[in-house]
């Protein structure tokens, strides 16, 4: 792929870190749909607990990320609170970054946008 192709794209990722541990979480699955709901993307998280590269292309408008949390701690043998979590965000970039970190514990969660 050409170089000024890669750059014309949005560049979406994730990493997933778990509070209780200290770690990176695992693999979580992860859904990137847009704003119709139609899903673009599915991935999970790597031994670092990161998605790379989520988006396939130039985005532009709403999205969100949907986090499978209740898999992730009922592996783990862990009861949480909440089934999964749902981050909406805007690109208004198109060939920006976006970097969108969640930090997760069964009872609470947060997230930025991290660079």
């Amino acid at each position: 792929m050409r170089r000024d192709k890669i750059d014309a794209m949005t560049h979406l990722s994730t990493h997933v870190l778990d509070a209780v541990t200290g770690l990176p979480a695992v693999g979580v699955a992860v859904t990137l749909t847009d704003s119709a709901g139609a899903v673009l993307a599915n991935a999970a998280t790597d031994d670092d607990g990161r998605i790379a590269g989520l988006a396939a292309g130039e985005l532009s408008g709403h999205y969100r990320l949907t986090f499978d949390t209740g898999a992730y701690f009922a592996s783990a043998g862990i009861a949480g609170f909440y089934p999964e979590v749902v981050i909406a965000f805007e690109v208004t970039e198109p060939t920006g970054r976006y970097h969108v970190p969640l930090l997760l514990s069964p009872y609470a969660y947060s997230t930025y946008r991290g660079s």
